[in-house]
């Protein structure tokens, strides 16, 4: 070979080892030796020369082979991820994996695969039940990423055991289990027991060794035979010589195991059967039915047991033998429960036959139903519900600012009908009932209605009206009407007329000015008030002149004037006489009750005219009424004497538009007939004449002109000839229009109109109305002339209308009476467009208050493309994405109500352009960038520390650089009011591209993203994170108080410096840090990095091209981090949603010093500190900082705290919240005279509440000690906890949010006032708020020395007894006590007891460990945290090793003083590793630091 070096690999033909043969350049072969006899070999030569290699195969390659058994498995594959293996040769891992999963029919009811990587830790990739299908098998180890780290072996085979094989993960009984390790290198623990473990359960272990794997562990692990389960290759490269004997192998175990487990469940089948065809029934919310049937032979009782799937303790029933079902009560609706019946015989148990159910939800009502509705009550009817225990009805009004005055009554469960009383008039209710079932409740039936109005009274009618007087009825407003204000005023005048009657619908107004309008306005009254008025108006007609003046009593110079009274309160009349040839005129007045006078000393044979006028009491006069009379002379004829008279009491009357009433009086037999002429007044038409019988004396003129004055002519014919002549003036009426066109119940399309009719017959009226505010056509309609109002519908909503009714009479139509009349608006108002984008904009408006749906839509102007959207009547604003940059958009927002639809309300806006120094590239990334719903409220300062080493390199830069621009684009709002952004770039130093408060819009920032340019150099981390803390988290780098500060870093490799203690060191100042890692990177340097849980802040890519798989998780995370209601902060080691509000205060070792009448003082134990507040120091901090967003509706505070002896009587709030104008909002009260505790805040309706506990374990926080109060808050009870014990529980209503104008202060006054506040003292440890309600039950109170139990543990070591004081279970990872007696302490012990150590600090404090331990490895401890599903009865095993001594039992009674011993030898101080006679180690965690600190300190102490 002239160009470089081969390897000689000799194979086995179907199963054992390999061998590897390097030969040299021009060297000849050396002997292979160590071959087994007797075996074939395949013999490959791979030839490198530089950078190629050519491989050389001897037999040709065949095809794979496939396992065609019907026998099923599980197998597990075990993957080495560590650093050893190499990212490059990882990708041949993949290969091998794909070849090997191939290899068999997989599927869920086929073999089933699944797989697990591991390194220090193990990671389960998927479990057995995660595919099912051997394509998405093969796609999983496609993108199977490279893991790195150690090389835990036997922690990694734990593992697989624990959770791997289990039924949840998808293990099946009777089904052959195998586990495949594959493997580089020797495992750094103890892989002989986990094997073992294994190999008991009945799995089958293969072994498969890479490179430099220790040939002697892959045969202590694997399953004998070794020639079959054990294989060792050379090189990565070589694995796939192994794939085919490797898959025959497990084909043929795969097979023989089904075999053998076939017959062994055949003879225990035969010996202890299981029930059989599990089926449940009978599902209800609380309960269900599990049958069975029954096995083979003689059950005792059969075990029932069920526990949810979600997790929670398994419950248990147990049924006699000849039982073959069991109810299942009392559980939890909804939800699935895990089911499993084994069969109890009288030495044995089956296994079980499992199965499962999910419970029906609880049944709500259906069928709500709101009827009867008046102003002030309604009644709800509902469909009853089985097993009801009750309804809970809460109803109450919907108002615009969202506040609402819930009401809440509880009825049996006989009920299904109520009444709800008490409402407010014209209100829209929301009704919610739920169905109850003791203390828990169905999902709510909600219905809404609308209070009718208070009803005013309709139809305002005037009768009767005549000069003084009027009757008004109207039409009943609603049987609830108690009564009615009358209100009546003359149209120009100012003094209203008042009066008050009962449900009347009539009323008499008297007293009235004639020819007078007046107007009149008619208040319905309720026991709620009054009603809207319905008004009107009518004119008082003319007095009335004197009626039926007539003249009697004729003689030759004398006659009796006779009339009747017109109306009562007439006062005078004036009486006038003259004769008609001329002659003087005389006059008299007469007393208003005279109605008859006898005129005198008149001439003879003279015609006179008599006039009368009638004066009232308001010095009206009417018109003067005339009739003419002649006295009479005597002749003497020789014949009878005739004499020709004049007719009497001439009248015209009842005029109408075409027709007079003429009548007249004559008694005189002698007259034969009455010619009555008529003739225009102005002469413009011929006269006309009708002759009548003499017996007649009325006649109706017509068809006569409108408007028209005639004169009419009486004249009798005797057969001698004609009588005198009377005459008359009248004039027809004019084609009247109608009067005070009203409107009323105005809706959205619909109102109605009345009129007053006109005197005079009409033959109907025409109703013309036409849109006058919006375009349309004119619509007309016709009703007849007993109709004086209509109901005109399907209108246009929010129009004004122009309306004309006109009166029909056979002549000819009236002007028309004209009016405006308008619907009421069906649409928004304040229509605005906010937060516009390049490609997003929002409209915002103000709620309708009757509006049940919005149809939103926005449409472009330039190409008219449209999106619309249907949204709730509670609904006052949406956001349009995906729009087009630079391009006008008309948003149209329509109210609906029922199946009304009001008019559109439009805003014109244009979304903006890109910017100008954008580049053309990134406008087409831009246009792509996804915004996800869940970032629309992420408020937070975010950092992206971004690996710009040599490693690297521009290409894969350029994928870093889309990636920020992609995550980036789907944040909602940019700047600060939303999120602000900053991103760095590091190598050997860190460079800042732009800080927080450099960009306020999205275009701007995504365009110095693209900016961004490659840095180069070497990887130092941990320089780059410090930097990220001092030079751009800082109020000059835009950094906000109160908002989440949020950072993520970006690398592909280790870290050349320490990462761990400025990354701890951020964390414990809240911090939230996201770690990414690709290529190289060291995840367990990550997991450092990142805040906890690891799940949530810890992402892993093989390579940029997969940055897609986590984007959307990434910014999923990153915003629910980034909520100001509840921002996550670093508790407890754990990051929790809450408050650290000390840290807020600032009462931390760091700040402290600069705040007056503020100390730092010894806590619970010397090494917590705890924080005095001096007499008026008013600790207070504006509530805007600390609680922008107000308070969840759920939380837990929690204090701990101490009372001084100067602590004064009165009370004083531990902590509240102040408006602007120093009025508290919420808050804890301590009344140290009363010893008692208050909580207060104001409920959702804004009534302020308050919730006092008190009692004997209330009183132990008064006595002067430390103690821990946690109060739980939740929309219905708060519950108060003193050291952890629950002490208390009052109900109470949900609150309302608090506002953010006001300060937040410690200590205050309940008595101080304004400006002139002061504080009690007291001292203050700890003060969180965590948003849950749930927290009491998870904290420990492990702060508190009280609660510390001391204890005594023996060691197996007789010589070296370690003593252990621990504090409860629970606290143990927080305090642990160690004391070493003896001579000198063994390696052996002291790792025995850091492990003890470990075990318990690994629980809650995982990242810390390494501080205790250094280099001393230790046994994994696996914590399981979930229930599984009941296991199956375990066969018999072999008697086990003596176990180690117990925990150690309660302390006993104190025993008598023994004698004094004698003086001891003086120790020495040391540490842990110290081989000294005595040490005393104590280790703890630090109260501001939050890591363990471990010190040494001398016995005697």
């Amino acid at each position: 070979f002239q160009c470089g070096d081969a390897y000689l690999l000799l194979l086995p033909q179907s199963v054992g080892f390999s061998t590897k043969v390097t030969l040299r350049s021009a060297l000849p072969a050396p002997p292979v030796s160590g071959q087994l006899p007797n075996r074939s070999r395949h013999i490959k030569v791979l030839y490198g020369f530089w950078h190629k290699r050519a491989v050389l195969s001897l037999p040709p390659k065949a095809e794979q082979f496939e396992c065609k058994t019907p026998a099923i498995a599980d197998i597990v594959i075990l993957v080495d991820g560590s650093w050893s293996i190499g990212r490059i040769n990882f990708r041949l891992v993949r290969t091998f994996l794909e070849n090997l999963v191939s290899a068999f029919n997989v599927g869920f009811d086929k073999t089933r695969i699944g797989l697990t990587q591991y390194s220090g830790d193990p990671r389960t990739e998927w479990h057995l039940n995660a595919y099912t299908t051997k394509d998405a098998v093969i796609d999983a180890v496609k993108n199977l990423p490279y893991k790195g780290g150690n090389t835990l072996t036997g922690l990694a085979l734990n593992n697989i055991l624990e959770y791997s094989f289990k039924p949840e993960s998808g293990a099946r009984p009777g089904v052959p289990k195998i586990a495949i390790l594959i493997t580089d290198g020797k495992s750094q623990d103890d892989v002989i027991p986990p094997a073992q473990s294994l190999r008991e359960a009945g799995i089958e272990v293969f072994s498969i060794g890479v490179k430099n794997a220790d040939e002697n562990e892959l045969k202590a692990i694997a399953s004998p035979p070794e020639d079959t389960h054990v294989y060792n290759v050379a090189d990565f490269s070589a694995m796939g010589t192994i794939i085919d004997s490797l898959t025959r192998a497990l084909c043929e175990r795969v097979e023989q195991q089904d075999m053998e487990i076939k017959g062994e469940a055949l003879l225990e089948a035969t010996m202890v059967a299981s029930p059989q065809d599990l089926v449940t029934s009978e599902v209800t919310a609380r309960s269900f039915r599990v049958s069975w049937t029954h096995p083979p032979g003689t059950v005792e009782k059969y075990r029932v047991v069920y526990y949810p799937t979600r997790g929670g303790q398994p419950d248990e029933v147990v049924v006699d033998g000849s039982e073959n079902s069991v109810v299942l009560s009392y559980l939890n609706s909804l939800t699935e429960y895990q089911i499993a019946v084994f069969a109890v015989y009288t030495s044995s148990a089956s296994e079980a036959l499992r199965g499962r159910e999910t419970t029906l939800a609880l049944p709500m009502v259906n069928n709500l139903e709101l009827y009867d509705v008046t102003h002030n009550s309604m009644r709800a009817s509902w469909n009853g519900v089985e097993g009801a225990s009750g309804y809970m009805i809460l109803y109450a009004p919907l108002s615009d600012d969202g506040s609402a005055d819930e009401k809440e009554v509880k009825v049996e469960g006989s009920v299904n009908e109520i009444e709800l009383e008490g409402l407010s008039p014209a209100t829209e209710y929301t009704v919610t009932v739920y169905a109850m079932y003791g203390e828990e409740a169905s999902d709510p039936m909600t219905s809404q209605k609308t209070t009718e109005p208070l009803l005013p009274p309709r139809n305002l009618r005037f009768l009767d009206v005549d000069h003084s007087s009027a009757r008004l009825t109207w039409e009943a407003a609603s049987r609830k009407v108690k009564g009615y204000r009358i209100m009546y005023v003359k149209t120009n005048g100012i003094q209203p007329k008042e009066v008050e009657v009962g449900p009347v619908t009539t009323l008499q107004l008297r007293n009235l000015t004639s020819q007078t309008e007046y107007t009149v306005a008619i208040f319905a009254l309720y026991d709620d008030g009054q009603a809207e008025p319905h008004t009107g108006s009518f004119t008082t007609k003319l007095v009335p002149e004197p009626l039926d003046l007539r003249i009697s009593d004729v003689s030759t110079d004398s006659f009796r004037v006779s009339w009747t009274h017109a109306a009562s309160d007439i006062v005078l009349y004036r009486l006038s006489w003259t004769p008609v040839k001329g002659g003087e005129s005389k006059e008299m007045l007469l007393n208003g009750n005279v109605d008859t006078i006898l005129l005198s000393d008149l001439r003879p044979l003279t015609e006179y005219e008599v006039s009368l006028a009638a004066i009232y009491s308001d010095e009206k006069e009417s018109d003067a009424v005339a009739t003419f009379e002649s006295t009479m002379v005597t002749v003497r004829y020789a014949c009878p004497l005739v004499v020709r008279q004049a007719v009497k009491n001439l009248l015209i009357g009842e005029e109408t538009t075409f027709s007079l009433q003429v009548s007249w009086q004559l008694q005189d037999p002698n007259v034969r007939q009455y010619r009555i002429s008529y003739v225009t007044a102005r002469g413009d038409r011929a006269e006309e004449s009708v002759i009548v019988p003499g017996w007649q004396n009325n006649l109706l003129l017509q068809p006569l002109l409108s408007d028209t004055e005639y004169k009419v002519t009486v004249t009798p014919v005797y057969a001698s000839g004609e009588g005198p002549s009377m005459s008359r003036v009248s004039r027809t009426l004019p084609l009247i229009a109608p009067k005070n066109l009203r409107v009323s119940d105005e809706w959205y399309n619909r109102f109605r109109i009345t009129w007053d009719t006109p005197p005079s017959p009409t033959m109907g009226y025409r109703i013309v109305y036409q849109p006058v505010s919006a375009p349309g056509p004119a619509l007309e309609t016709f009703v007849g002339d007993d109709v004086n109002s209509m109901l005109i519908l399907n209108l246009l909503s929010g129009t004004e209308y122009s309306v004309k009714v006109i009166s029909s009479y056979t002549t000819g139509s009236s002007e028309a009476l004209v009016g405006k009349a308008k619907t009421l608006y069906l649409g928004v108002s304040n229509l605005g467009s906010y937060q516009v984008r390049m490609k997003s904009m929002c409209a915002q408006w103000q709620a309708h208050r009757h509006a049940n749906l919005y149809r939103v839509v926005i449409e472009s102007l330039l190409n008219g493309h449209k999106q619309e959207v249907t949204l709730g009547g509670g609904a006052s604003q949406h956001c349009f994405y995906n729009l087009s940059p630079n391009t006008q958009y008309k948003i149209s927002v329509y109210a609906q109500l029922q199946d009304l639809e009001g008019p559109a309300v439009t805003v014109i806006d244009k979304t903006r352009s890109y910017p100008s120094n954008l580049p053309s590239s990134a406008v087409h990334i831009l246009q792509s960038v996804p915004l996800l719903a869940v970032c629309k409220a992420a408020k937070a300062d975010l950092v992206f520390l971004v690996d710009g080493s040599w490693s690297i390199g521009d290409d894969n830069f350029q994928k870093i650089i889309r990636f920020l621009h992609s995550t980036t684009g789907a944040l909602d709002q940019i700047g600060p009011d939303g999120t602000q952004v900053a991103i760095a770039q590091f190598s050997d130093d860190a460079r800042t591209e732009f800080k927080l408060n450099s960009y306020k819009e999205k275009e701007t920032l995504l365009a110095a993203i693209q900016s961004i340019s490659y840095k180069g150099g070497n990887t130092k981390t941990g320089r780059a994170i410090k930097h990220v803390k001092e030079s751009i988290f800082t109020v000059e780098g835009g950094t906000r108080r109160g908002i989440p500060k949020v950072l993520v870093v970006l690398t592909d490799g280790r870290s050349q410096d320490d990462v761990n203690m400025i990354s701890k060191e951020m964390q414990m100042e809240g911090y939230i840090i996201f770690a990414i890692g690709f290529a190289d990177a060291d995840y367990g340097e990550l997991v450092s990095i990142a805040s906890k849980p690891s799940e949530r802040h810890v992402f892993f890519v093989d390579d940029l091209d997969a940055f897609k798989k986590i984007e959307e998780k990434l910014v999923t995370f990153v915003c629910e981090a980034a909520t100001a209601t509840c921002p996550s902060v670093l508790m407890k080691g754990s990051t929790l949603a809450g408050f650290r509000m000390m840290d807020l205060f600032g009462l931390t070792e760091e700040q402290y010093g600069s705040m007056d009448g503020v100390s730092m003082e010894p806590g619970t134990f010397n090494s917590f500190a705890s924080y005095g507040l001096h007499k008026d120091a008013l600790v207070s901090q504006p509530t805007k900082y600390l609680h922008p967003e107000g308070l969840p509706s759920d939380y837990t505070i929690t204090v701990l705290f101490r009372l001084l002896p100067d602590t004064p009587q009165e009370p004083f709030a531990l902590w509240e919240i102040l408006n602007k104008d120093n009025e508290p909002l919420v808050g804890l009260i301590l009344d140290n005279g009363g010893k008692t505790l208050t909580f207060f805040n104001y409920d959702y309706k804004g009534d302020f509440q308050t919730v006092t506990f008190e009692g004997p374990d209330i009183r132990k926080i008064f006595h002067g000690s430390f103690h821990k109060l946690h109060v739980a808050i939740s929309k219905i009870t708060a519950k108060a906890f003193v050291d952890c014990k629950q002490v208390g529980e009052k109900p109470i209503s949900a609150a309302g949010n608090v506002s953010a104008d006001g300060q937040e202060v410690l200590g205050r006054m309940v008595r101080s006032r304004g400006t002139r506040d002061n504080s009690a003292p007291f001292q203050l440890q700890m003060f969180d708020i965590v948003c849950s309600n749930s927290w009491p039950s998870r904290d420990k109170c492990c702060e508190l020395p009280g609660l510390v139990r001391a204890g005594v543990s023996s060691s197996p070591y007789k010589e070296h007894q370690p003593v252990w004081y621990p504090t409860p279970e629970d606290c143990r990872s927080q305090w642990l006590l160690f004391v070493f007696k003896g001579d000198v302490q063994s390696q052996a012990a002291v790792q025995a007891i850091a492990r003890q150590v470990c075990e318990q600090l690994i629980q809650s404090h995982m990242a810390r460990y390494s501080s205790i331990l250094n280099h001393i490895p230790s046994q994994p401890v696996s914590v399981r945290t979930v229930p599984g599903s009941p296991g199956e009865p375990g066969r018999p095993g072999p008697r086990g090793s003596q176990g180690e001594q117990g925990p150690p039992g309660r302390p006993g009674f104190p025993g008598s003083n023994g004698e004094n011993g004698r003086p001891g030898e003086r120790g020495t101080l040391h540490g842990c590793n110290s081989s000294d006679k005595c040490s005393f180690l104590r280790c703890r965690p630090k109260p501001t630091k939050k890591s363990i600190s471990c010190s040494a300190v001398h016995l005697g102490k």
